[in-house]
């Protein structure tokens, strides 16, 4: 036998393999090529249905989420065609030998993958949107934009901070602005040597006067305790949304301390101050 028969068998039989598969081939084609129209179709329907119920919607991450929804989809098609076209086996010998390798890039995009899952979620859920004044992870600021992985925050020293999505989810957060306040407390101690009737009047009034304060008739000054000779007191106001809370703090305590010392009413001590919702 030369060379050209050697070739010729080979051929003959490559091809009469080729031949005897061929139905199988187009068989797989086919549905494959149903699965992937199956997955387009449904994707868009659901894309549909929910700009339908959401019109004012936005946010990008419900939209990701179906997209990789459909891209498991093709994936399973994928499969199901090979094994229609008879190399279902190839392929998972070959996908187990990257076992290993699928194990690592599993662990190492674990965070990746829960963050963006985390995204859609938070676009589902529709807990905070942007603009909404949070605190989320001790960190509180106005929510500029709600990412694919990560949503970013202008905090109340203009810094700007971003929180993967998926710690969003791993505790709780507030959200101020859905709660309808934000209300400001400041820690006051009164010496008392000074008219504790009045100094409490002059704190209320000069709290009325403050135009970064919302609903000011609901404002008030609690005496708390006395306690060696000093009067603790606690004025309590909301603030309005969307203003800054470190400016409204630094304020606030500046025109409380200047209104004391015109009534010649004299702080104890330093005064502290908190948020709280």
């Amino acid at each position: 036998m030369n060379y050209y028969d050697i070739v010729f068998s080979v051929l003959q039989r490559w091809y009469e393999r080729f031949a005897q598969a061929t139905p199988k081939i187009v068989v797989g084609i086919l549905v494959f090529s149903l699965i992937v129209m199956f997955s387009s179709y449904l994707s868009k329907l659901t894309v549909r249905i929910f700009h339908r119920f959401f019109p004012k919607s936005k946010n990008t991450s419900f939209i990701v989420l179906v997209k990789t929804f459909k891209f498991l989809i093709i994936l399973m098609g994928t499969f199901i065609a090979l094994e229609i076209m008879g190399l279902g086996g190839f392929v998972l010998k070959f996908v187990g030998s990257l076992g290993v390798a699928g194990v690592i890039a599993g662990v190492a995009l674990k965070d990746l993958v829960s963050s963006m899952f985390s995204g859609a979620l938070i676009g589902i859920d529709k807990a905070f949107a942007v603009g909404d004044y949070v605190s989320i992870k001790e960190i509180s600021g106005v929510v500029e934009s709600i990412g694919f992985l990560t949503t970013k925050i202008i905090t109340d020293e203009g810094k700007k901070v971003y929180i993967p999505n998926q710690l969003i989810f791993s505790a709780p957060f507030v959200n101020y602005t859905t709660s309808g306040q934000r209300k400001v407390f400041i820690d006051l101690q009164i010496a008392n040597s000074q008219d504790l009737e009045q100094a409490t009047k002059v704190i209320l009034n000069e709290i009325k006067t403050f135009e970064f304060a919302n609903h000011v008739e609901q404002a008030e000054v609690i005496v708390l305790k006395q306690n060696f000779g000093i009067f603790y007191l606690e004025a309590r106001f909301s603030m309005k949304t969307g203003e800054n809370m470190t400016r409204i703090r630094s304020e606030a305590l500046m025109r409380l301390k200047k209104k004391l010392d015109e009534s010649a009413i004299q702080l104890a001590t330093q005064t502290s101050d908190s948020l709280s919702n």
